[in-house]
């Protein structure tokens, strides 16, 4: 390339028309996105002008950054160097013109900007010595937006005559580059706000994690495990050559699907925290029945004490008592409960119990005995479905929030991920005809978490082999997809960071 400078250069760019424009607006506003949307105006302008170089530079926090930058003689791909430019933002100051277009919002036509006494151009030497260039002729645009406010510049190095010469920009081209200004500024400013509405939606998620995670310490990971196992589930299948799976993830799908699994258990902000958190069959009745037991055999010991001829039986109605307490503290914590163990219970629930009144009661009460009787688990079965309706209330909460676009179906996402293929999920019983890849999936994952958890206090956590085992059995029932399953453990996302 010449360093020569043709002063006075009047040549406009050869076939540019209004028609022309016309087809250059239709062509950006039809382009969805925004960084491709940036390098289409930075090229066309380039073609207009017919230059070496262009930079569109972005206004954030009293700096000038870099967004989108291309250098035809350097035969590299815009979109290459652009995501390589490794270049240090421009402060807000008079020693780069393109700072002083933003500060003053004025075009700036600079012929050569080495002979220039009109600015301080030792900022672009400074750059060209960074970058190995050589800037002569220049022509920097604001783009402000419908309230005069900058939001950016858009720069133009270099115009070049028919051989490849540098010349000056025609004045004739500022105000066609300038409605290209305008039109990226336009897209700027929408993309900014855009960005704005999903950084506070991705920071309402957060909030909203950190608040179930902080009002349950037992399920303190479960969210943020799952979200980590998609993740890596999701980066898997899209390197993977052979899918065997008609099921594809761009950047905004996946955004949208791991929203869904964030979000999938804030019903659990509705259920009563003594219910999600239960840590055994009674919970908050043991410290009842234990008073109770105690209360009685301090009576048996006073009524000994009294009348000695009875200090046998009241000794043994003490044994009993106690006996009966072992055994109830025992079950309290046991993971499973057979047959002979529950009708034992059931036998110890008729002894009585001599309260401080002398009113004789039982020792334990309907509720009590329907709790220490749970075969498995710790929740009776009005408590599970307490804690199975935090599906109905997700389902609810999240449809309130109107999501649309990419976010469209995250509310059915986060509010199936407890229905089954074979329709006996809960809690609407849908089917496999209206259960998406996206439920199926964090249906799995949820699964395979709630059994492996190490934070459970009611169970010690599963290793995964025994996990994908109940996993499996589940696929043999029809209640998971037995290829996702599959797919799942293949790919590796569900074992731990080493």
């Amino acid at each position: 390339m010449q360093n020569k400078i043709i002063e006075g250069s009047t040549q406009i760019a050869e076939g540019f028309n209004l028609d022309r424009m016309i087809k250059i607006a239709l062509d950006l506003s039809a382009e969805k996105d925004f960084d491709n949307l940036m390098q289409k105006i930075l090229l066309e302008a380039m073609d207009i002008c017919r230059c070496d170089a262009g930079t569109v530079y972005v206004l954030q926090d009293n700096f000038l950054h870099f967004h989108t930058v291309y250098t035809r003689s350097l035969g590299i791909p815009m979109a290459d160097q652009s995501r390589n430019a490794d270049l240090p933002p421009v402060p807000l100051g008079r020693k780069n013109v393109c700072a002083c277009a933003a500060l003053d919002n004025k075009k700036i036509n600079i012929a050569d900007v080495y002979e220039s006494k009109e600015y301080d151009f030792s900022g672009a030497q400074k750059y060209d010595a960074i970058t190995h260039y050589r800037t002569g002729s220049m022509l920097v645009i604001p783009m402000d937006d419908e309230k005069d406010e900058i939001i950016g510049v858009l720069q133009l190095i270099n115009a070049l005559d028919e051989s490849g010469n540098i010349i000056p920009f025609d004045p004739a081209y500022e105000q066609v580059i300038s409605a290209l200004a305008s039109l990226a500024a336009v897209s700027l400013n929408n993309h900014q706000l855009a960005q704005e509405v999903n950084d506070m939606l991705h920071s309402f998620v957060e909030v909203m994690v950190d608040a179930i995670d902080a009002r349950s310490a037992y399920n303190a990971n479960h969210t943020r495990s799952m979200v980590r196992y998609a993740d890596r589930f999701v980066e898997w299948l899209r390197k993977k050559e052979d899918k065997d799976i008609d099921w594809e993830f761009t950047d905004d799908s996946k955004d949208a699907f791991l929203m869904s699994i964030w979000l999938h258990d804030i019903g659990k902000l509705i259920v009563p925290l003594e219910v999600l958190d239960k840590p055994d069959r009674l919970g908050s009745l043991k410290g009842g029945i234990k008073s109770r037991v105690e209360i009685a055999c301090l009576k048996e010991k006073i009524a000994s004490l009294e009348k000695p001829e009875s200090a046998e039986g009241c000794s043994a109605r003490i044994d009993e008592l106690k006996k009966a307490w072992e055994s109830i503290e025992s079950a309290n914590s046991a993971g499973f409960l057979p047959d002979e163990r529950i009708e034992q219970l059931k036998e110890y629930a008729k002894l009585t119990c001599k309260t401080a009144d002398d009113e004789e009661i039982p020792l334990l009460d309907e509720k009590e005995l329907e709790a220490i009787t749970v075969r498995k688990g710790t929740l009776t079965d009005s408590e599970r479905l307490q804690v199975q309706s935090h599906v109905v209330y997700t389902a609810r909460m999240l449809e309130k929030m109107n999501f649309k676009g990419i976010y469209k179906d995250v509310p059915f996402w986060s509010g199936s991920h407890h229905e089954f293929l074979n329709g006996k999920g809960y809690p609407n019983h849908i089917g496999a005809d209206k259960l998406p890849n996206e439920s199926r999936l964090l249906t799995i994952i949820d699964v395979y978490d709630a059994l492996t958890a190490e934070d459970r206090p009611y169970k010690p956590p599963m290793p995964p082999e025994k996990a994908f085992g109940i996993l499996e059995s589940m696929r043999d029932d029809g209640q998971i997809d037995g290829h996702l399953l599959e797919l799942f453990r293949e790919s590796g996302a569900w074992k731990k960071e080493s």
